[in-house]
């Protein structure tokens, strides 16, 4: 990735997208590491993270990261996910943010530089034309590491630099020995609380191991 010392950076991240690559992959985002890569590069603006949520739902498997993201420097833009039934009867959920993210990409670029989209949808095209036609470089990051790969060809030739995420690995992703430790560290505090009945705590750890629609 080239980024200059003056820059102002903003990141995009399209959550279901990013965590659909990272799986493919195979392996987790630690998004501290993350986080910090890109406060290292420039000036950070902004890192916004984009899901939809089951809106039925007592507790969502995603709610740890969300939490945890909004406690650790990402703006997080969630909404409810639709539920509808196709012409063949089933039942059929719905969350798409390309919208949101788009709005808010097109609010805040003329107080940024340089825009990273995690993001491989094909949809996003006119999007990185748009802030580009603002003088934005924008770089996206997605992978063509996988089969099939998980960019659409229309958007990596949009962007002004594409970033496979396999090339990533190293910088950002998580050790996997470290979801076992969290895991029982998690076990460890619940029966400790559990013991002394104080309620609910916010810990300041999460885990990724959930599937977003």
């Amino acid at each position: 990735m080239k980024f200059y010392a003056h820059e102002r950076i903003a990141l995009f991240i399209d959550g279901a997208n990013l965590y659909a690559t990272s799986r493919a992959l195979g392996f987790d985002i630690d998004y501290k590491r993350l986080l910090g890569i890109f406060e290292s590069k420039g000036t950070l603006i902004r890192a916004y993270y984009y899901t939809a949520l089951a809106e039925d739902q007592e507790y969502s498997s995603i709610r740890p990261l969300i939490d945890w993201l909004d406690y650790n420097g990402f703006t997080v833009v969630t909404k409810p996910m639709k539920e509808f039934y196709d012409a063949t009867g089933r039942r059929k959920v719905k969350g798409n943010m390309d919208i949101e993210l788009a709005v808010d990409a097109m609010e805040l670029a003329d107080r940024v530089d340089h825009i990273v989209l995690f993001s491989g949808d094909g949809d996003f095209r006119s999007l990185v034309e748009a802030l580009q036609r603002k003088g934005k470089r924008v770089s996206v990051v997605s992978t063509i590491s996988s089969q099939p790969p998980m960019i659409a060809d229309e958007l990596r030739r949009q962007a002004d630099v594409f970033v496979d995420l396999s090339r990533l690995q190293a910088q950002i992703g998580r050790d996997p020995t470290e979801k076992a430790e969290r895991a029982a560290r998690r076990e460890q505090a619940v029966a400790e609380r559990t013991q002394r009945d104080t309620g609910d705590e916010f810990e300041d750890d999460y885990d990724e191991d959930y599937v977003e629609s």
